[in-house]
């Protein structure tokens, strides 16, 4: 499996990938914690300046989706998922670090921040796995968890 993470890239969506990208699903259980692709893509087009959705790939393989944003000097991680069929091979801890990585390299992150649903308790433990913090703020049914950059890796 080691071999698979050290494939793992994001590539830009484009006119070669986003159709395969349309057709990522979570589990079920997940449904509603989830926006689906196609919203999360309407969203990075109305938002285009500063959202960058991604297409998360191993070994060449499309295997799951996320959508960056950059705006206000507050870069999150807004939309994350691994298709049902890739979950539970490590995948979406080394795509979280992939994430990291890109905000800290190309936008200089300090902080990064994400919305998780108050009731996701999966998604809260995950990204707290990586290294996220639950924090005190919520909006809209989002709790938002954050991740501070010593400043040695920036």
């Amino acid at each position: 499996m080691e071999g698979d993470i050290a494939l793992l890239e994001l590539r830009k969506i484009n006119s070669d990938n986003y159709e395969e990208c349309l057709n990522l699903r979570t589990i079920d259980a997940n449904e509603d914690f989830v926006d689906s692709v196609a919203w999360s893509l309407a969203e990075a087009w109305v938002f285009y300046d500063d959202s960058h959705p991604f297409a998360i790939y191993a070994d060449n393989v499309m295997v799951g989706f996320v959508s960056m944003y950059i705006g206000e000097n507050n870069p999150q991680i807004i939309n994350f998922m691994i298709d049902s069929r890739f979950q539970k091979r490590g995948y979406g801890s080394a795509a979280a670090k992939l994430c990291i990585e890109y905000l800290c390299k190309e936008f200089n992150a300090r902080r990064i921040s994400l919305p998780v649903n108050l009731e996701n308790r999966t998604a809260q433990k995950f990204w707290s796995n990586i290294g996220f913090e639950i924090t005190d703020d919520m909006e809209d049914g989002y709790l938002y968890m954050r991740l501070y950059i010593p400043e040695k890796y920036v």
